[in-house]
C-alpha cells in the first residue's frame, strides 16, 4: 500500500487527491479529494502568458495542498500541469513557484499523456459495468482530450477547445449572442474534424465524460438541488437528456446559472461554453456511431478521472 498525492492543475481549477493505492490488489481508496477554481489560464489564449494574479492564486492553493500532504503523511507526490501551462511563454515561473511550494517540480505534460491518464482513471472504475471500446472525453478549461480504447488507449487526440478558452474567445455577451454561439460551434466542430481523423469515433460502444463541465451538466440533467458526487458518479443519461441540459445552460444568463444549487461559483461564467462543447462532442459521436451501423443512446459520467490516473501512475512506477 502506498499513500500518494495526485495534483492536477488545469486552465480553470487545481485539484488534489490523496489516496492509498495497492497496485497488487488493484485498489485505490480516497483519503482526501478537493478542488479550487484558480483560473490559471486567465488570458493565456490571448496573451500567451500566465497572468501574475493567476499564478499567485494557483501557488496559494499549492501551498495549502502541501499542508494537507504533510498532515496525511504522503510518501510521494506527482503534480501534473496541462493546457494553460503548455501554452504559456512564462511557464518557467510557474514551475519554480510550484517547486518552492511543494518540493516537487510540476510535470507539464502533452495532451496525449493527459488523455492516457484520464482513460486510466475513468476505465479503472467503469470498465466492469459497461462494454468497450470506451471513448473517454476529458473536457477542461483550455483543452479537451478524446481517447478511445478497451483495456488501454488505442487512439487519442487533444483539442485546443475548452470552457475558459472558448468563453474568452467568443462568448462575451450575457446570455451569448447567436453570432457568438455560431463562432464557438465552428471552432469546436473544426477541432472535432481534426480529432476524428485520428480517433475513430464510430467505434465507440460507451461514451464517458469527465471533469467539471460534464459533471455540472449531469447535475443539471438529473435536477439535483445541490452538487452530489455520489449521484453523479457513474450516472447514465440518455443522449437527449444531455443535449437538453447543455442547451439550457448555454442559453441562461450568468445570474440564472449562479442561482442553481449545484453550480460552483467558479464555473458560472464558463459553463455555457463548456456545455456547448459537450453538446457538439456528444452529437458528433452519436452521428458517427450511427454512420458505422451502431447506436449510441446514452452517456456515462465519471467522477474518476485524470486524478485517479495520476495516483495509479505514482504507485505503479
Amino acid at each position: 500500500m502506498t499513500r500518494v498525492a495526485a495534483i492536477d492543475c488545469g486552465t480553470n481549477s487545481i485539484r488534489l487527491l490523496v489516496a492509498d493505492v495497492d497496485p497488487v490488489a488493484g485498489t485505490l481508496a480516497d483519503l482526501d479529494r478537493r478542488m479550487e477554481v484558480v483560473r490559471l489560464g486567465q488570458g493565456v489564449d490571448r496573451t500567451g502568458r500566465i497572468a501574475p494574479e493567476a499564478l499567485e492564486r494557483t501557488l496559494d492553493a499549492a501551498r495549502r495542498y502541501a499542508q494537507v500532504c504533510d498532515e496525511l503523511g504522503v510518501s510521494a507526490v506527482r503534480f501534473v500541469a496541462t493546457s494553460a501551462s503548455r501554452d504559456a511563454e512564462n511557464r518557467d515561473e510557474f514551475v519554480a513557484g510550484v517547486r518552492a511550494a511543494l518540493g516537487v517540480a510540476p510535470e507539464v505534460i502533452e495532451g496525449t499523456e493527459e488523455a492516457a491518464l484520464s482513460f486510466r482513471g475513468a476505465t479503472g472504475v467503469l470498465a466492469s459495468a459497461h462494454p468497450g471500446p470506451f471513448l473517454v472525453v476529458d473536457l477542461g478549461g483550455g483543452s479537451t482530450e478524446v481517447v478511445l480504447g478497451t483495456t488501454a488507449p488505442e487512439a487519442a487526440w487533444s483539442m485546443d477547445v475548452g470552457c475558459v478558452r472558448l468563453t474568452e474567445r467568443h462568448l462575451r455577451s450575457d446570455p451569448p449572442a447567436p453570432a457568438e454561439l455560431a463562432a464557438a460551434h465552428a471552432d469546436v466542430r473544426a477541432a472535432l474534424d481534426t480529432a476524428g481523423a485520428v480517433v475513430p469515433f464510430g467505434r465507440t460502444a460507451t461514451l464517458v465524460g469527465l471533469a467539471g463541465t460534464v459533471t455540472t451538466v449531469t447535475a443539471h440533467a438529473l435536477g439535483l438541488p445541490a452538487y452530489d458526487p455520489e449521484r453523479i458518479d457513474g450516472s447514465v443519461l440518455s443522449v437527449e437528456a444531455v443535449l437538453a441540459a447543455c442547451d439550457d445552460l448555454t442559453a441562461r444568463t450568468r445570474n440564472e446559472r449562479a442561482s442553481l444549487g449545484f453550480m460552483h461559483p467558479g464555473r458560472v461564467d464558463v459553463i455555457g461554453a463548456g456545455a456547448l462543447i459537450w453538446r457538439d462532442v456528444v452529437t458528433r459521436v452519436r452521428d458517427e456511431v450511427a454512420a458505422a451501423g451502431g447506436a449510441l443512446t446514452s452517456v456515462v459520467t465519471s467522477e474518476h478521472d485524470i486524478l485517479d490516473g495520476i495516483a495509479w501512475s505514482i504507485a505503479e512506477r
